[in-house]
């Protein structure tokens, strides 16, 4: 009996052992479980912060901001709005002498036209430029890379030293990469954020068309590490493969001497007979005005000279009765002083 009661006790003790073990093992398990919740909590806090800390800084990263003093070139970069905003901002900076000439990128659009053609004509109204300093700068390139390898050739045969690139804010920092890398060192490219409102990186998350400019241009920007991998650098001999640069002034002679003269002739034959017959209304109905004008003049004379009549009768009447009333009065003033003395004398 000893015996079992012995081992009875020592089983019970055992099982507290193991309860006590257990218990505190889920403690230990429920602390740990505690802790790594807190942890991950931490962390996904962490990444919350710093993933909204990077979206909003994501939109500064775009933009490359230089500070400008004077440039020799502009360099306006096919893609604006129909505002015209890069022209407008390219005119102001040599109307201030902060430009000296400015080029034009224009993509084809129809034919062997251009966009650089209807800018530089929309361009050369802002303002009195030399228009030698304003050059078309015509491509059939899709992105900035082909743009680049259309202009940097030239820039370097005409030994640019610093061009300003205008662009979209969310464009400049990518598009100062690319034409570095293609350059080398010379020239020397600054990019401006021109404050449109189409991107404004510090609010970009909250307009539609903001959050699509961030997305394409950092998507660009990737694809553009990929496209300059193991590219050299252009040089100047490289410009006869392009299109040829002209100035403004280039650009018109030719426009000028491919118009058709035979065309326009008819044209220029019916605007003139349109002209003519404008002329000839214009004449008749002048005519028209100045025979009613004479006979208003004569129909108003005529009133007053019958009016005129009219006023003179009457007088024609009254001195006649003055004149034959004056001799009475004679006779009648020369009878009473004879009269008198006769009188008198009687007395």
């Amino acid at each position: 009996m000893l015996f079992r009661w012995r081992r009875r006790r020592i089983v019970q003790v055992l099982q507290v052992i193991i309860l006590s073990k257990i218990l505190k093992s889920d403690k230990s398990n429920q602390k740990k479980k505690n802790f790594s919740i807190g942890i991950v909590l931490l962390i996904l806090f962490v990444i919350a912060v710093l993933t909204y800390a990077i979206f909003e800084k994501s939109g500064h990263w775009l933009v490359e901001d230089d500070e400008i003093g004077h440039v020799k070139w502009v360099a306006v970069l096919d893609g604006q709005t129909a505002d015209l905003e890069r022209s407008d901002y390219a005119a102001n900076l040599v109307k201030e002498g902060k430009a000296d000439s400015v080029l034009l990128l224009g993509r084809r659009v129809y034919r062997e036209r251009s966009n650089s053609e209807f800018y530089a004509d929309d361009f050369m109204k802002l303002g009195s430029f030399d228009s030698n300093a304003v050059f078309l700068v015509p491509h059939n390139d899709p992105s900035t890379i082909s743009e680049a390898y259309s202009l940097v050739p030239w820039l370097k045969k005409h030994k640019a030293d610093t061009v300003l690139l205008l662009t979209g804010a969310s464009s400049t920092y990518r598009v100062k990469r690319i034409f570095q890398k293609l350059s080398g060192n010379s020239p020397v490219y600054v990019t401006k954020d021109i404050h449109h409102y189409t991107y404004n990186p510090n609010c970009w998350y909250s307009n539609r068309e903001s959050r699509k400019d961030w997305l394409r241009s950092w998507a660009a920007l990737f694809a553009s590490y990929f496209d300059l991998f193991n590219t050299d650098t252009l040089e100047a001999v490289d410009s006869s493969y392009y299109k040829p640069i002209r100035s403004y002034a280039e650009y018109k002679r030719e426009f000028r001497s491919n118009v058709n003269l035979q065309k326009l002739l008819p044209k220029i034959e019916d605007k003139i007979k349109v002209e003519s017959e404008k002329e000839a209304v214009k004449d008749s109905e002048k005519a028209t005005a100045k025979e009613t004008t004479k006979e208003a003049v004569k129909d108003s004379s005529k009133t007053q000279e019958k009016t005129s009549a009219k006023a003179k009768e009457p007088s024609k009447d009254t001195p006649k009765a003055t004149a034959k009333e004056q001799p009475k009065e004679k006779k009648g003033d020369v009878k009473t002083p004879a009269k008198v003395p006769a009188k008198q004398g009687k007395k």
